[in-house]
Protein backbone atom coordinates (compact mmCIF):
# COMPACT_ATOMS: atom_id res chain seq x y z
CA UNK A 1 0.00 0.00 0.00
CA UNK A 2 1.60 3.35 -0.99
CA UNK A 3 -0.21 5.25 1.85
CA UNK A 4 0.19 8.20 -0.12
CA UNK A 5 -3.41 9.93 0.35
CA UNK A 6 -3.28 9.16 4.19
CA UNK A 7 -0.44 11.16 4.47
CA UNK A 8 -1.73 13.91 3.14
CA UNK A 9 -4.67 13.78 4.57
CA UNK A 10 -3.27 14.45 8.28
CA UNK A 11 -0.48 16.55 7.29
CA UNK A 12 -3.34 18.74 5.84
CA UNK A 13 -5.36 18.31 8.93
CA UNK A 14 -2.06 19.22 11.68
CA UNK A 15 -2.78 23.00 11.29
CA UNK A 16 -6.30 25.28 10.33
CA UNK A 17 -6.21 26.54 7.07
CA UNK A 18 -7.76 29.50 8.50
CA UNK A 19 -6.20 30.11 11.62
CA UNK A 20 -5.22 33.58 10.61
CA UNK A 21 -1.53 33.46 11.99
CA UNK A 22 1.22 33.84 9.60
CA UNK A 23 3.84 31.54 10.93
CA UNK A 24 0.99 29.04 10.55
CA UNK A 25 0.33 29.87 7.01
CA UNK A 26 4.00 29.79 5.97
CA UNK A 27 4.31 26.44 7.81
CA UNK A 28 1.44 25.18 5.93
CA UNK A 29 2.88 26.18 2.94
CA UNK A 30 6.09 24.09 3.20
CA UNK A 31 4.79 20.92 4.80
CA UNK A 32 1.64 20.51 1.85
CA UNK A 33 4.14 21.95 -0.69
CA UNK A 34 4.66 17.61 -2.37
CA UNK A 35 7.80 15.93 -1.70
CA UNK A 36 8.14 11.91 -2.13
CA UNK A 37 7.16 11.76 1.65
CA UNK A 38 9.90 8.54 1.70
CA UNK A 39 10.60 8.79 5.64
CA UNK A 40 6.76 8.62 6.60
CA UNK A 41 6.35 6.08 4.07
CA UNK A 42 9.37 4.17 5.12
CA UNK A 43 7.26 4.23 9.18
CA UNK A 44 4.45 2.62 7.34
CA UNK A 45 6.81 0.20 5.35
CA UNK A 46 8.01 -0.92 8.86
CA UNK A 47 4.47 -1.04 10.41
CA UNK A 48 3.86 -3.82 7.75
CA UNK A 49 7.48 -5.48 7.84
CA UNK A 50 6.91 -6.17 11.42
CA UNK A 51 3.52 -7.70 10.79
CA UNK A 52 0.45 -4.32 9.83
CA UNK A 53 -0.63 -5.10 14.10
CA UNK A 54 -3.87 -2.69 13.71
CA UNK A 55 -3.76 -2.00 17.40
CA UNK A 56 -1.21 0.35 16.61
CA UNK A 57 -2.07 1.82 13.05
CA UNK A 58 -3.37 5.02 14.10
CA UNK A 59 -0.25 5.33 15.97
CA UNK A 60 1.62 4.53 13.19
CA UNK A 61 -0.01 7.51 11.05
CA UNK A 62 0.49 9.86 14.12
CA UNK A 63 4.19 9.54 14.54
CA UNK A 64 4.57 9.51 10.66
CA UNK A 65 3.09 12.77 10.20
CA UNK A 66 5.33 13.98 13.02
CA UNK A 67 8.32 13.17 11.80
CA UNK A 68 7.49 14.62 8.44
CA UNK A 69 6.98 18.11 10.66
CA UNK A 70 10.07 18.05 11.92
CA UNK A 71 11.78 16.79 8.68
CA UNK A 72 9.74 19.75 7.26
CA UNK A 73 11.41 22.28 9.40
CA UNK A 74 14.74 21.42 8.83
CA UNK A 75 13.92 21.86 4.72
CA UNK A 76 13.03 25.46 5.69
CA UNK A 77 15.48 26.24 8.09
CA UNK A 78 18.52 24.69 5.22
CA UNK A 79 17.10 26.51 2.80
CA UNK A 80 18.03 30.40 4.88
CA UNK A 81 20.29 32.42 3.24
CA UNK A 82 22.20 31.96 6.44
CA UNK A 83 22.47 28.09 5.75
CA UNK A 84 21.92 26.63 2.35
CA UNK A 85 20.51 29.88 0.71
CA UNK A 86 18.13 28.00 -1.79
CA UNK A 87 15.32 29.44 -3.53
CA UNK A 88 13.72 26.34 -4.50
CA UNK A 89 11.94 23.18 -2.68
CA UNK A 90 10.05 20.40 -4.24
CA UNK A 91 9.83 22.44 -7.61
CA UNK A 92 8.35 26.07 -5.48
CA UNK A 93 9.68 28.39 -4.05
CA UNK A 94 11.28 28.22 -0.80
CA UNK A 95 9.38 29.82 2.18
CA UNK A 96 11.60 32.49 2.85
CA UNK A 97 11.26 33.92 -0.76
CA UNK A 98 7.39 34.12 0.11
CA UNK A 99 7.05 34.98 3.07
CA UNK A 100 10.79 36.44 4.27
CA UNK A 101 13.83 35.62 6.08
CA UNK A 102 12.12 36.62 9.47
CA UNK A 103 8.32 34.45 8.60
CA UNK A 104 10.25 31.53 7.47
CA UNK A 105 12.37 30.92 10.67
CA UNK A 106 9.44 31.07 12.66
CA UNK A 107 7.84 28.44 10.27
CA UNK A 108 10.30 26.15 11.20
CA UNK A 109 10.36 26.93 14.89
CA UNK A 110 6.63 26.17 14.88
CA UNK A 111 6.99 22.67 12.88
CA UNK A 112 9.80 21.73 15.17
CA UNK A 113 8.09 22.83 18.69
CA UNK A 114 4.29 21.54 17.62
CA UNK A 115 6.30 17.90 16.67
CA UNK A 116 7.68 17.76 19.99
CA UNK A 117 4.14 18.89 21.52
CA UNK A 118 2.87 15.67 19.63
CA UNK A 119 5.40 13.58 20.83
CA UNK A 120 4.35 14.83 24.72
CA UNK A 121 0.90 14.65 23.83
CA UNK A 122 0.82 10.99 22.76
CA UNK A 123 3.54 10.15 25.73
CA UNK A 124 1.09 11.33 27.91
CA UNK A 125 -1.84 9.64 26.51
CA UNK A 126 -0.26 6.13 26.19
CA UNK A 127 2.90 5.94 28.40
CA UNK A 128 4.50 3.05 27.06
CA UNK A 129 5.08 4.91 23.86
CA UNK A 130 7.59 7.31 25.84
CA UNK A 131 10.84 5.75 24.49
CA UNK A 132 9.48 6.05 20.91
CA UNK A 133 8.74 9.42 21.52
CA UNK A 134 12.19 10.18 23.59
CA UNK A 135 14.08 8.40 20.41
CA UNK A 136 12.46 10.83 17.99
CA UNK A 137 13.33 14.19 20.00
CA UNK A 138 16.70 12.42 20.62
CA UNK A 139 17.59 11.97 16.79
CA UNK A 140 16.17 15.19 16.16
CA UNK A 141 18.70 17.40 18.48
CA UNK A 142 22.49 17.50 18.72
CA UNK A 143 22.99 13.78 18.92
CA UNK A 144 21.21 13.63 15.45
CA UNK A 145 19.43 16.06 12.68
CA UNK A 146 21.02 19.70 14.33
CA UNK A 147 24.05 18.10 15.34
CA UNK A 148 24.76 17.42 11.71
CA UNK A 149 23.30 20.46 10.53
CA UNK A 150 26.10 22.42 12.87
CA UNK A 151 28.82 19.73 11.24
CA UNK A 152 27.64 20.96 8.35
CA UNK A 153 27.55 24.66 8.73
CA UNK A 154 31.39 24.70 10.74
CA UNK A 155 32.86 22.73 7.95
CA UNK A 156 31.85 25.49 4.91
CA UNK A 157 35.10 26.13 2.72
CA UNK A 158 36.53 23.43 4.75
CA UNK A 159 38.27 19.66 3.60
CA UNK A 160 36.99 17.70 6.58
CA UNK A 161 38.30 14.00 6.85
CA UNK A 162 35.93 10.99 5.16
CA UNK A 163 35.05 9.75 9.03
CA UNK A 164 33.90 13.53 9.78
CA UNK A 165 31.38 13.28 6.55
CA UNK A 166 30.33 9.86 7.62
CA UNK A 167 29.89 11.64 11.14
CA UNK A 168 28.05 14.56 9.46
CA UNK A 169 25.65 12.54 7.14
CA UNK A 170 24.59 10.16 10.00
CA UNK A 171 23.29 12.83 12.18
CA UNK A 172 21.90 15.51 9.29
CA UNK A 173 20.60 12.69 6.58
CA UNK A 174 20.67 9.45 8.63
CA UNK A 175 19.11 10.41 11.91
CA UNK A 176 15.70 11.13 10.90
CA UNK A 177 15.54 7.99 8.47
CA UNK A 178 16.90 6.09 11.68
CA UNK A 179 13.44 7.65 12.98
CA UNK A 180 11.44 6.58 10.03
CA UNK A 181 12.78 2.85 10.07
CA UNK A 182 12.83 2.16 13.74
CA UNK A 183 9.80 4.16 15.46
CA UNK A 184 7.28 0.48 14.38
CA UNK A 185 9.28 -1.28 16.77
CA UNK A 186 9.16 0.47 19.73
CA UNK A 187 5.23 1.02 19.36
CA UNK A 188 5.46 -3.20 18.99
CA UNK A 189 6.25 -4.47 21.98
CA UNK A 190 6.22 -8.50 21.03
CA UNK A 191 9.17 -8.31 18.65
CA UNK A 192 12.15 -10.44 18.39
CA UNK A 193 15.22 -8.01 20.84
CA UNK A 194 17.48 -8.91 17.72
CA UNK A 195 14.95 -6.68 15.06
CA UNK A 196 15.64 -3.50 16.62
CA UNK A 197 19.28 -3.52 15.68
CA UNK A 198 18.86 -5.49 12.62
CA UNK A 199 16.63 -2.24 11.59
CA UNK A 200 19.11 0.35 13.06
CA UNK A 201 21.79 -0.94 10.25
CA UNK A 202 18.87 -1.29 7.84
CA UNK A 203 18.50 2.54 8.33
CA UNK A 204 22.47 3.35 8.74
CA UNK A 205 22.73 1.59 5.34
CA UNK A 206 19.66 3.25 3.35
CA UNK A 207 20.63 6.77 4.92
CA UNK A 208 24.35 7.02 3.37
CA UNK A 209 22.80 5.38 0.35
CA UNK A 210 20.62 8.29 0.21
CA UNK A 211 22.71 11.07 0.96
CA UNK A 212 25.46 9.61 -1.37
CA UNK A 213 22.89 9.66 -4.26
CA UNK A 214 22.00 13.04 -3.48
CA UNK A 215 25.39 14.42 -3.78
CA UNK A 216 25.96 12.59 -7.12
CA UNK A 217 22.75 13.99 -8.22
CA UNK A 218 23.92 17.41 -7.25
CA UNK A 219 26.55 17.01 -9.93
CA UNK A 220 24.90 15.62 -12.80
CA UNK A 221 21.20 16.04 -12.21
CA UNK A 222 19.23 19.54 -12.75
CA UNK A 223 16.56 21.64 -11.00
CA UNK A 224 13.91 20.54 -13.11
CA UNK A 225 14.22 16.73 -12.21
CA UNK A 226 14.70 17.10 -8.53
CA UNK A 227 12.44 20.06 -7.63
CA UNK A 228 15.68 22.09 -5.57
CA UNK A 229 18.85 23.71 -6.82
CA UNK A 230 21.82 21.60 -8.13
CA UNK A 231 25.61 23.15 -8.03
CA UNK A 232 25.26 24.00 -4.68
CA UNK A 233 28.38 22.08 -3.08
CA UNK A 234 30.62 23.05 -5.81
CA UNK A 235 29.20 26.79 -4.94
CA UNK A 236 29.46 26.69 -1.19
CA UNK A 237 33.02 24.19 -1.56
CA UNK A 238 31.32 21.62 0.51
CA UNK A 239 33.00 18.42 1.09
CA UNK A 240 30.47 15.70 -0.13
CA UNK A 241 30.88 11.91 -0.92
CA UNK A 242 31.85 13.25 -4.10
CA UNK A 243 34.55 16.47 -3.92
CA UNK A 244 36.34 13.37 -1.42
CA UNK A 245 36.33 10.29 -3.15
CA UNK A 246 35.94 11.73 -6.41
CA UNK A 247 32.51 10.60 -8.72
CA UNK A 248 33.42 6.93 -9.69
CA UNK A 249 34.28 5.95 -6.36
CA UNK A 250 31.25 7.52 -4.63
CA UNK A 251 28.85 5.72 -6.69
CA UNK A 252 31.12 2.32 -5.78
CA UNK A 253 30.15 3.80 -2.09
CA UNK A 254 26.71 4.15 -3.16
CA UNK A 255 26.78 0.46 -4.08
CA UNK A 256 28.18 -0.71 -1.30
CA UNK A 257 25.63 0.73 0.96
CA UNK A 258 22.78 -0.98 -0.90
CA UNK A 259 24.29 -4.13 -0.96
CA UNK A 260 24.61 -3.72 2.68
CA UNK A 261 21.18 -2.76 3.08
CA UNK A 262 20.21 -5.71 0.93
CA UNK A 263 22.06 -8.18 3.65
CA UNK A 264 20.53 -6.62 6.89
CA UNK A 265 17.18 -7.24 4.83
CA UNK A 266 18.44 -11.32 3.92
CA UNK A 267 18.79 -11.07 7.85
CA UNK A 268 15.40 -9.58 8.82
CA UNK A 269 13.69 -12.00 6.02
CA UNK A 270 15.04 -14.81 7.89
CA UNK A 271 12.99 -13.79 11.19
CA UNK A 272 9.96 -13.67 9.50
CA UNK A 273 9.88 -10.19 8.32
CA UNK A 274 8.07 -9.09 5.05
CA UNK A 275 10.67 -7.51 2.96
CA UNK A 276 9.87 -6.95 -0.83
CA UNK A 277 8.81 -3.18 -0.07
CA UNK A 278 11.97 -2.21 1.49
CA UNK A 279 14.02 -4.55 -1.34
CA UNK A 280 12.31 -2.49 -4.04
CA UNK A 281 12.70 0.76 -1.94
CA UNK A 282 16.78 0.01 -1.92
CA UNK A 283 16.69 -0.42 -5.60
CA UNK A 284 15.39 2.77 -5.88
CA UNK A 285 17.97 4.87 -4.17
CA UNK A 286 19.69 4.19 -6.67
CA UNK A 287 18.20 5.30 -9.72
CA UNK A 288 16.54 8.15 -7.49
CA UNK A 289 17.04 11.55 -9.74
CA UNK A 290 18.41 9.61 -12.83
Amino acid sequence: MDYSDIIEKDLNAIFPEDSGDIAVEASRYSLLAGGKRIRPKMMFMTYEMLGADDKIYDDVRFYASTLEMIHTSSLIHDDLPCMDNDDLRRGKPTCHKIYGEGIATLAGDLLLTEAMVRLLQISCLKPEYALAGYKMAELTGVRGMIGGQSIDLSSENLQISLDKLYELQAKKTGALIECAIVTPAYLMKDNDPMILPLLQKLAAHIGLAFQIQDDILDVISDAETLGKSTGKDERDNKSTFVTLLGFDEAVKHLDMEIEGAHKVLDELECKGCKVDEYRKLVDYLKTRGA
